[in-house]
Order: C-alpha cells, then structure tokens, then sequence
C-alpha cells in the first residue's frame, strides 16, 4: 500500500495538488493510523493531510474517487447470448462421452480457467496485478495507451491464452467460441483500465504539451476555442514573473549582511549580532511606461499584451501605462485597482478597437504626459505601427528616446510584413533600443521578462 501511495500522490500532483515531501511523510504516517478498512474514512484523511485550499479539495476528492475505483469488469457475452451460454454450460456439464473429452478443459492455463469460471474479483485482482506488473503509472500521452494494453495482456498470459484457444477450437467449438468472447471482454476491461490511468497520471505531461503547443502559436491567429486557454497560459507566465522577480527586489531593498561592520559594531556586546550592518548597491529605482496599442488590427493580440502589462503593475514600483487607437489615454489606474478581466474589459470599451492613429497618439502622449520620462525611464510601445497611411509623427517618437534611458518596441506581426502596406516599422524602428517581433506567448514572456530582469 505504501507503493498505492506514492502513486497516489503522483496522480494528485498530476491533478494541480501541491504536495511537498514533508505532506506525503504526514499523509503517510495518518493512514497508518486509520489503516485502509474504511474507504470513507481514508478519503477524509488524505483530504485533511493534502488539501490547502477548497479548489486543491474538490481537485483531490476527484482524483481519489477515481484514482480508487475499479473498472467494470466487461461481460464476455451480449444479454441475447445468454441463453446460448446457459445451453453451453449444460452441454459442456454432461459427462463426456469421448475417451478425451475432457482433457482440453483440464489442461487450460491459468487465465483461461480464470476467465472461463467468470470470477469477477479473480479477473480484477489479475488485471490490477498485471497493470502494476507492467508499470502503469508511467503511462503518460494518449499514443502510449497501445503499448500499456499489450503489456498488462502479457503480464496476464496473453499467449498462453491464445494456444488454449487454438487447442480448444479444435476438440470444442462451442467452449472455444465462450473463451474468445471472454477475451474480448478481458481487452475492453484493460482499456478502460489503461484510459483511468492515463487520466491520473497524463494529465499534467498532456496539459503540458498542450501548453508548449500554445506557447509557439501565433496569437493573430488562434481559434476561438485557444483563446481563453491561451489566456490562462498568460496568466500562468504573469504569475512566474511575480514569483521571479518579486522576491529578488524585496531582498535587495534590504541589502546583503556586512559581516565586518557588524562584528565591529557589536563589539560591546561580545560579538553576538544585535545590531547589523547591510551592504546596499545602488540601483535605479525601475521607472517602465507603457504604450499599448488596442485597435481594431490587433484586437486579437491586445488582450495579452494588457495582460502582461498588468502583471508590471504588480512587479515593478514604479509603471505608467497607456492604452491608444485613435487617440490615447492613461490607463495605469485601471490597471492598479482591477482584475485582469475588469481592466481589460474598462479599457477596450473606452478606446479599444478603434482604427489605429500613431501620430495622433504621439501627439497626445507629447501634450499631456511628456513630463513622466527621465533617463531612469525605460518606454515599452506593444504594437503592430500600421498607421492607416496618417502622418507617423516619428519625430515625436524620437525625442521619447532622447528623454529615456532606453525605448523597447514589441511587434506582433512577423517581421517579413515590416516596411510594406501602411506598416512605419522600419521608421520607427531607427529610435528604439530594442525592437522585437512578439507573435507568440514564448516570445512575449522572453521580451517582458528580460525588460524586467534589467533591473533586479
């Protein structure tokens, strides 16, 4: 059982369980107190001892029923067939009239006695058996489920079987053709049985390929049914970028121990530490602005890109965020105080999907917000620069980059289309520091966190 628990908690990690070392060792040391008599007792325990939190709850009282549940063991026969089995059974009860008669059944395998006696629990012991004996609990993609089934059949003697059934299909038809049908019913019970394991164990390698899918496609271009995984994937790479960053500058305000300075300083006291000393290395203070461009041309990319500028918001101190199509306006207040879902959805009604004016929108952050750069100031512009064929204003754009520290300028089109159409790409591109192509979430992710490990 200790084994059936190690792979339990594979499955309820599998699941979205965290479950350190140290919970297991607990979990461990609970069941053995409450022992394994009582299913009902047992869920609770492991659901006190595992569960952080009502989503890790419910998410693991799943993976228990499941993980604990016995297939059905398939009948071998349909229900019209019945009758016929009952003739058979009769017919195969008489007493031989052959000399040899009854010799074949005598020499049947293990597995054959087993499936012709129709012992459900001898069948279910045999498979989990076998299932355990063919390491099941590493299965882990849909293609591997082929391979699984014809080894747990093997475990279980899988061509013993098919030389009793050579062997009964010539001295008796009728006994041969209820050993076939029990062995179709033995195949669909280890597919059922292969299908449970890889919904516990696969689970977290098949989300993972889905997500290293999603992470290389072209956010212009996913389906409606990718786009709220897609966004879910964004959040998860916000969230790595609080975990990443967070701590590494709450650490630095307070600096590294000066154990020199504070040995002397301790001096009085006999050397124990009551007063310490920190070494500080000056750093800039982060200053981001951000220019996010939500018209109609990159409506299906602009849901990420504020996505990702709210997971600034809550890494970086200092960050000014702006949102434009045709004219432009603030947007950092929205960001500071709602959800993801709120912000985006306040900010696109305000100026969303409207057509594209970048030199309007230069214009109107010259006006109002020009004041905001210094040289510590690092200016982040999300988008594709297609201006409808208005005037770029590029010389505004130009003097952002001689007021910052430096100007970062990530596009979501690929960059064969810079330059062509209505695209300014290649004028604006002259001023800026950085220039990315960001078509994909991986890109993304790359660009903002390399935009925010400058200043840890």
């Amino acid at each position: 059982m200790r084994e059936e628990l190690h792979r339990f908690f594979r499955a309820a990690r599998g699941a979205g369980v965290r479950v350190s070392p140290a919970e297991s060792i607990d979990a461990m040391k609970a069941v053995a107190d409450v022992g394994f008599a009582d299913r009902g007792i047992l869920r609770d325990t492991l659901l006190l001892t595992l569960a952080k939190s009502e989503d890790e709850k419910q998410a693991l009282g799943e993976c228990f029923d499941l993980f604990f549940s016995q297939p059905e063991v398939k009948e071998e026969t349909a229900p019209e067939d019945a009758a016929e089995n009952r003739a058979a059974d009769s017919t195969a009860g008489e007493a031989p009239q052959g000399e040899d008669a009854g010799a074949p059944a005598q020499q049947l395998g293990e597995l054959a006695r087993m499936l012709m006696s129709r012992d459900r629990n001898a069948i279910a012991a045999g498979v989990a058996n076998a299932a355990s004996a063919a390491s099941l609990s590493d299965i882990r993609y849909f293609t591997q489920r082929g391979i699984f089934s014809s080894r747990i059949l093997e475990a279980l003697g899988i061509e013993r079987l098919r030389d009793d059934l050579d062997s009964l299909t010539a001295t008796n038809p009728a006994e041969a053709e209820r050993l076939a049908a029990a062995l179709d019913g033995l195949r669909e019970t280890v597919r059922d049985v292969v299908s449970q394991a890889l919904l516990l164990y696969g689970r977290e390698e098949s989300e993972n390929l889905r997500n290293e899918i999603l992470r290389n496609a072209p956010l212009a271009r996913l389906e409606r049914r990718q786009v709220q995984e897609m966004k879910a994937l964004i959040r998860a790479i916000a969230r790595r970028l609080r975990e990443r960053y967070s701590r590494p500058r709450k650490h630095q305000r307070r600096g590294h121990l000066d154990i020199r300075r504070t040995l002397r300083r301790n001096a009085a006291w006999g050397g124990v530490p009551f007063l310490t000393t920190w070494k500080r290395r000056h750093r800039d203070r982060p200053q981001i602005v951000a220019l996010c461009d939500v018209s109609g041309s990159v409506a299906q990319v602009s849901d990420f890109f504020l996505l990702l500028i709210h997971s600034l918001h809550e890494v970086v101190d200092d960050v000014r965020s702006f949102a434009f199509s045709g004219h432009l306006i603030e947007v950092s207040d929205i960001l500071d105080t709602k959800s993801p879902e709120e912000a985006m959805s306040g900010i696109m009604s305000k100026v969303g999907f409207g057509s594209s004016d970048y030199g309007g929108s230069l214009a109107d952050f010259e006006k109002g917000f020009m004041r905001a750069l210094t040289p510590k100031t690092t200016v982040i512009v999300l988008g594709d620069a297609r201006t409808n064929n208005l005037d770029p204003r590029a010389d505004i754009l130009r003097r952002i980059s001689e007021r910052s520290k430096r100007l970062v300028w990530l596009n979501p089109e690929g960059r064969f289309a810079w330059g062509f159409g209505d695209s300014e790409m290649p004028r604006y591109a002259t001023y800026c520091s950085v220039v990315r192509q960001c078509a994909t979430a991986r890109q993304l992710e790359r660009a903002v966190s390399d935009i925010v490990a400058a200043y840890q």
